[in-house]
């Protein structure tokens, strides 16, 4: 049986497969595997591909699994697009674990389309590779299409596994993705996988989603071993209900535990904090950011400026946001709301005129009430609608 027959064969193939046709031939040569190893390994994708077109009919299945691991790798598209179209022409019969590399190389390449064209055309299917595609849907926010994949794998009779259970969980979203998550929870507790941890943390973040912060905190003390996603979920899942108290309490705890904190984990916490005002320990968080030398990431850096503000301390805000290399409209915001909250309207003037200057990020209406709302606390309220609504020419003349 062939891996496509011609006619099924996608739209995008058909260049490449004419290509392919006119470089086989029935070369006598035959490569050694080494050859092609050697010529992946040294960044030569295009040599490999080349040693493919010439060893024809002669390729096995570790030299197509080194070309597509290196296309992975590389996000090498057209290449390994060639690859798939050799497969398809020499009339290579791949096994499953072939395929199911093809499916993850075409999601590494944002090719949805092509990877579950490669999935319904596996005359046979395993569970890694029904978690392959319901992973790529999950990563890039199909949720109804990865339920409806997962759905249908329940009913082929492949059992799911952990990392199947942990990946789908993050597809329930929306009106129906609670009780889509009970119903899969129910699942995992037959299939005894909710110890796993990838699971256990899937299952606490989706509660906690739901503002089911207790039975996520039930899943959390039952886990036999915790990892940094687990921790961080359930400290999230406080910070965002406004349980700072118990965020805070739970962070201590678990740094005294050994946890190896993320810089999810500390802008987690940095929210709680900013919620109760506290700034003794949000200096404390920040010199063990300092400490750890977690990557300045800009939702950490939006953390300390929003916390800093929160409890006053806007040179400290200032400070963190000048240094900066990267910043959004949350950065902006932060300082902005930070400066209105304390009176300091032309502070917030000077620096909603630097945004506007910069023009690379666009003021929301979080920006614009930030704005009006510290001119008004300044007195200067004419000055902050002249920088929202600058007067027309036209206007100007009639006065």
């Amino acid at each position: 049986m062939h891996l496509i027959t011609r006619r099924h064969v996608l739209p995008s193939l058909h260049k490449t497969l004419i290509q392919q046709q006119q470089q086989l031939s029935n070369s006598p040569l035959v490569l050694l595997q080494s050859t092609l190893t050697t010529f992946s390994n040294n960044t030569n994708l295009q040599h490999a591909l080349l040693q493919m077109a010439i060893n024809g009919h002669y390729m096995n299945f570790h030299d197509y699994n080194t070309l597509l691991n290196d296309c992975v790798t590389k996000r090498a598209f057209r290449e390994g697009q060639r690859v798939h179209a050799h497969i398809i022409k020499t009339l290579y019969f791949p096994s499953v674990y072939l395929r199911t590399r093809l499916i993850v190389f075409y999601n590494k390449c944002d090719s949805l389309r092509d990877a579950r064209f490669v999935l319904d055309e596996m005359p046979m299917r395993n569970v890694v590779s029904w978690t392959a595609m319901i992973s790529a849907y999950s990563q890039r926010g199909y949720a109804p299409q990865a339920m409806d994949l997962f759905l249908q794998m329940l009913r082929s009779g492949t059992e799911p596994n952990e990392f199947t259970f942990a990946t789908v969980l993050t597809s329930c979203t929306g009106s129906m993705g609670f009780t889509l998550g009970r119903q899969i929870h129910s699942l995992i507790l037959k299939s005894n996988y909710e110890a796993h941890v990838y699971v256990g943390s899937s299952l606490l973040d989706m509660y906690a989603k739901y503002g089911q912060i207790h039975e996520a905190r039930g899943i959390f003390e039952c886990l036999p071993e915790r990892d940094v996603v687990s921790c961080t979920a359930i400290i999230s899942g406080y910070a965002q209900l406004g349980m700072d108290e118990e965020a805070l309490v739970l962070f201590r705890r678990l740094q005294g535990e050994g946890m190896q904190s993320n810089y999810v984990t500390y802008a987690s916490v940095l929210t709680a904090l900013s919620g109760l005002a506290a700034l003794d320990h949000g200096k404390q968080v920040h010199n063990h950011v300092l400490r750890s030398r977690v990557p300045s990431y800009v939702v950490l850096q939006n953390s300390l400026i929003d916390m800093y503000s929160k409890c006053g301390n806007l040179t400290y805000s200032r400070r963190i946001f000048d240094t900066m290399h990267e910043r959004t409209v949350i950065s902006w915001n932060a300082m902005l709301v930070g400066y209105s909250k304390h009176g300091e309207g032309r502070e917030v003037l000077e620096l909603f005129t630097l945004m506007r200057e910069e023009k690379k990020v666009k003021p929301d209406s979080v920006t614009i009430l930030a704005v009006l709302s510290g001119c008004s606390h300044g007195g200067l309220e004419d000055r902050g609608m002249q920088s929202h609504f600058p007067p027309r020419t036209g206007d100007k003349e009639k006065d």
